[in-house]
């Protein structure tokens, strides 16, 4: 494949920079296409492919996170050495065979089988009872409706949000209460941090080079929760959501999409009105895609018992979030018209919706005690919100009790 460089600044809305890289880089698309093809382009040299070891390395602990991280496999934090004992123990997490293949990822179409994606996992210092949760979370990203081959390589820095859902979260103690999205959760932290090792490491999403990420995210360590169904008036997200996907309450499922921004606000009041108006006029028009409302139990009790349900507040804030047509991005960019190309209004002043349908809202319980609440939201309306069902293994009960007690025992007053 022949290649020709342009000059063109990445996104940009310039007619004219657009134009003058056109007319530099034309010259060198046309002998691109005319020029005769070199003996090495007519007959390309055949690249040996080396059987990869085993074993890549033995050494210290240190040692061994050195040579991983000049590697390129790690994130930037300490790794958990994938020994063949480790990994071994990873696969009790499943039922399914360690060459079992879940899929291809892109962009370098790795293949995902269940052992790498266990090594992964053990990387990341998860225990084998999240291993089926990351296991469902690979199907996720797999699913075309996540679009997760254009997230994981596009300019936007988006991360993959993960929210769970169904008895799982309290055997393997997902945090969905107060900090929910802090760190001090394992389960919280190093679901999301495999995710993203698999993500590199297995599908070749390497920062700079595959993810063009402008700004990066510091959600693409781990962005997990749990969804507080115990304290919601509402069907949970597994059971009720946008998708249609009803896996049955007694089910366990991950719901994931893509967002690159997180807002915590306070509500206007803590009445039913109070709460949505504080929701509605916060929403950010430079964003308008995929967002996922986040109420604190309280907040949810008190909109349940004026009768708001989830489609309703899905309803109420796509028709009323709304700013003048000269604060929407769509007015200024036709290109990026969030689904709205020639619907944007002739007068200025006119009202244009920030989330231009409620099916690109979701609402989740989650949070502990307190005023905030808060929504993730995205720059983009071109995917869905993507559950799986997380899948056990025969032994679940025996590995849940082996791992029960992994969890942080606080010096109380």
């Amino acid at each position: 494949m022949r290649i020709v460089p342009e000059v063109v600044p990445c996104e940009s809305s310039s007619q004219e920079e657009a134009d003058e890289g056109i007319r530099l880089a034309l010259t060198a698309i046309i002998d691109a296409f005319t020029k005769p093809l070199s003996a090495e382009e007519a007959s390309p040299t055949p690249k040996v492919k080396e059987e990869a070891a085993r074993i890549v390395f033995q050494g210290q602990l240190d040692e061994v996170n050195r040579f991983f991280y000049k590697r390129g496999w790690g994130d930037g934090l300490p790794l958990v050495p994938p020994t063949e004992e480790a990994v071994a123990e990873m696969l009790t997490g499943t039922d399914l065979p360690p060459d079992h293949l879940v899929g291809k990822l892109v962009p370098r179409l790795g293949y995902a089988t269940v052992e790498k994606i266990a090594i992964n996992a053990v990387m990341a210092g998860a225990l084998p009872v999240h291993l089926p949760v990351i296991l469902a979370c690979v199907d996720a990203i797999l699913d075309h409706g996540a679009r997760y081959s254009t997230y994981n390589v596009s300019t936007g820095s988006w991360a993959p949000c993960w929210m769970i859902n169904g008895p799982i979260r309290k055997e393997i103690h997902v945090n969905s209460g107060s900090g929910a999205m802090s760190p001090g959760d394992i389960a919280n932290a190093v679901i999301g941090r495999a995710m993203g090792l698999v993500i590199k490491n297995i599908g070749g999403a390497r920062k700079g080079i595959e993810d063009m990420g402008v700004l990066g995210n510091p959600g693409k360590y781990s962005l997990v929760f749990a969804e507080n169904e115990e304290e919601s008036p509402w069907p949970p997200l597994h059971v009720e959501n946008n998708s249609g996907t009803n896996l049955g309450a007694d089910a366990s499922g991950v719901t994931m999409f893509f967002p690159n921004c997180y807002t915590q606000i306070l509500p206007y009041g803590s009445d039913a009105q109070g709460i949505i108006d504080g929701m509605i006029y916060n929403l950010q028009p430079g964003r308008g895609g995929m967002t996922c409302l986040i109420f604190n139990p309280v907040q949810a009790k008190a909109l349940a018992k004026a009768g708001w349900t989830k489609q309703r507040i899905k309803n109420y804030v796509a028709e009323y979030a709304r700013v003048p047509a000269y604060r929407h991005r769509s007015y200024h960019d036709h290109s990026l018209a969030y689904g709205r190309p020639g619907m944007t209004p002739h007068n200025p002043q006119d009202s244009m919706s920030i989330i231009s349908h409620p099916k690109f809202i979701e609402v989740i319980v989650a949070g502990g005690a307190g005023g905030f609440m808060g929504f993730l939201c995205s720059s983009a309306n071109n995917e869905t919100f993507v559950t799986k069902k997380i899948v056990l293994p025969a032994n679940w009960k025996k590995l849940v009790a082996k791992y029960r007690s992994m969890v942080p025992a606080y010096e109380r007053y």
